[in-house]
């Protein structure tokens, strides 16, 4: 289940809410009882190896904005 981050406009307190994706525009009410919250926008961290075990090899063609086929 999504972890969703308010932000309470009375005691500006941010908290944290784990609810399912339909209810996440459903109004979120503080720790301290307060009505008056926001959503805050989050963002997402993706982490994880890539497979082969090396890094990912160099683009060949000549470089530039579009691999040196336009641009000279």
């Amino acid at each position: 289940m999504p972890t969703y981050a308010y932000r309470c406009r009375e005691c500006t307190e941010t908290f944290e809410l784990s609810r399912p994706m339909s209810e996440s525009s459903a109004p979120a009410t503080c720790p301290a009882g307060h009505a008056d919250t926001v959503k805050l926008l989050t963002t997402v961290a993706l982490t994880g190896a890539a497979t082969g075990g090396g890094p990912a090899p160099a683009p060949s063609g000549g470089g530039g904005c579009c691999g040196g086929g336009c641009c000279g």
